[in-house]
């Protein structure tokens, strides 16, 4: 009686290019989202506290624009003035008439540079605005 060899088989063979596409796919991917994030936030910046805020999700197309306490206007790490940030959000708002922005404005801002800035925004014809605040430090 003839036996059949077990250690003749094919072992199957692991298909190394589709993993290494999955890879660099989710290489890239990390690499744009924390790009972007490290843009948007500026740490020169505290926002004002606010009992009722909510922790909302951020998301990718949304414009974050950033008043320092001296009133310099900063948009994607870049130092814009207010005709800059105008013409900015013009040509976005053209493109994409629902775009959201973040207002971020320093808790120690004049008042009336904020409000500049948010002059600027509806200029644009950006009607989809929201401030950024934090929730208060219970003491």
């Amino acid at each position: 009686m003839k036996f059949r060899e077990t250690n003749l088989q094919q072992g199957a063979e692991l298909e190394l290019a589709p993993m290494i596409d999955v890879v660099f796919l989710l290489l890239i991917f990390f690499i744009v989202t924390w790009k972007s994030a490290k843009l948007e936030r500026d740490m020169d910046i505290s926002v004002p506290a606010a009992e009722e805020t909510t922790d909302q999700p951020s998301t990718v197309a949304e414009i974050i624009v950033n008043v320092r306490q001296d009133g310099t206007i900063i948009v994607n790490g870049s130092e814009l003035s207010e005709e800059d940030l105008l013409a900015k959000l013009n040509l976005i708002s053209q493109d994409f008439p629902d775009q959201a922005v973040i207002l971020r404005g320093s808790s120690e801002a004049q008042f009336q540079n904020i409000i500049k800035v948010l002059d600027q925004i509806k200029k644009a014809g950006i009607w989809n605005v929201a401030f950024a605040t934090t929730k208060p430090v219970k003491e």
